[in-house]
């Protein structure tokens, strides 16, 4: 794991500040309190505390090594006391060795660097504590850094998976239906039946090119709906009539791939197929309160059966919508007399 207070500017400059305050403390503390002069206070602090500084970014390692994967905690909290006393050991030897060597003649100051030894050690002691403290907070954070990325890009892969298994459902749904009809056709109007497979294979040529592209411009996507009505007009010639009432700039909207063709094909399905009387199907975009609405509807006849179905089609919008903007209102179905209607509420 990298050392954050040599690889951190920020952490590193923090760290220096820190000291900085502690070194005029121990200045102020050795001079006021304990009368030492000030040069040699000065001097006093600045040696011991730029050592044990230095000492403080090398104990990032030992707490790195020092951690749950290798040691269970007994272990690592007698590792640390361990390396407590050595490292406390180790900065006072080193600061009286360089104090006494600069300070040689003093024999007042040399008394109390003799005396202070001990409460020296103890804060010695304290350091490495807060240090050591302060360093698996940062190892801590990192992980639970590192933890939240891999569960964002975990959630990512999920919902990609899940795009794609409910835009994969779309494709089967309609070429099992298509495939109905041509099979029907076969016998009874052959010149249909061939005329419908070729527009089948445009159909899926066209989406076949886009599959992989999660949004497409509300235009093409309409042209895909077209090419999907034109097989079923051979099917059932004049019974329905499509309607499209879009502006230049809805055209131009991103929406999710095969949004519009399971709505057209329920249109078919419980309103052409069920209907005597021709069926308009209408298609309309518009802004309404920050989205774009999208508009699909229909008339059916209210006394006929209605047919049973799996429900793939709006089920499946409203879980691809709620999955790729993260909002569970955007799908609106109305039944309003002999009126049905599918509103979609893209976000802006």
């Amino acid at each position: 794991m990298i050392n954050p207070f040599i690889n951190n500017k920020k952490v590193l400059a923090t760290y220096f500040v820190v000291w900085f305050f502690i070194f005029l403390v121990q200045v102020s503390v050795l001079n006021f309190f304990l009368n030492i002069p000030i040069l040699t206070a000065l001097l006093d602090s600045a040696v011991f505390n730029l050592i044990y500084q230095l000492f403080g970014i090398s104990l990032w390692y030992t707490v790195s090594f020092n951690s749950l994967e290798n040691y269970n905690a007994v272990k690592i909290f007698l590792n640390h006391i361990a390396a407590a006393v050595i490292t406390s050991g180790l900065w006072i030897l080193t600061g009286y060795y360089i104090m006494n060597n600069i300070i040689a003649g003093k024999n007042v100051y040399a008394e109390f660097l003799l005396k202070s030894l001990v409460w020296r050690f103890l804060i010695g002691i304290l350091y490495y504590t807060v240090i050591i403290a302060v360093d698996y907070v940062i190892i801590y954070y990192n992980n639970f850094q590192e933890k939240l990325l891999r569960e964002v890009e975990l959630n990512a892969l999920v919902k990609e998976a899940e795009l794609k298994t409910l835009k994969y459902q779309i494709n089967p749904h309609f070429i099992f239906n298509s495939l109905n009809s041509i099979s029907s056709l076969t016998l009874s109007n052959p010149a249909q039946a061939q005329e419908m497979t070729i527009k089948l294979s445009a159909f899926l040529r066209s989406t076949l090119s886009k599959n992989e592209k999660q949004k497409n411009k509300l235009g093409e996507e309409i042209n895909n709906a077209k090419l999907y009505l034109d097989i079923e007009k051979v099917r059932f010639a004049d019974k329905f009539e499509f309607v499209e009432e879009i502006k230049q700039e809805c055209k131009e909207l991103e929406v999710p791939s095969m949004i519009l063709q399971p709505l057209f094909e329920n249109a078919i399905k419980h309103g052409v197929y069920e209907s005597l009387e021709k069926v308009i199907i209408k298609l309309s975009c518009g802004m309404e309160s920050g989205y774009f609405k999208i508009t699909v509807d229909n008339n059916f006849d209210p006394e006929s059966v209605p047919r049973k179905g799996e429900g793939i089609g709006i089920k499946n919008i409203k879980n691809r919508l709620k999955l790729i903007y993260n909002q569970d209102n955007l799908v609106k179905v109305e039944k309003l007399n002999n009126l049905f209607r599918v509103n979609l509420y893209i976000p802006v």
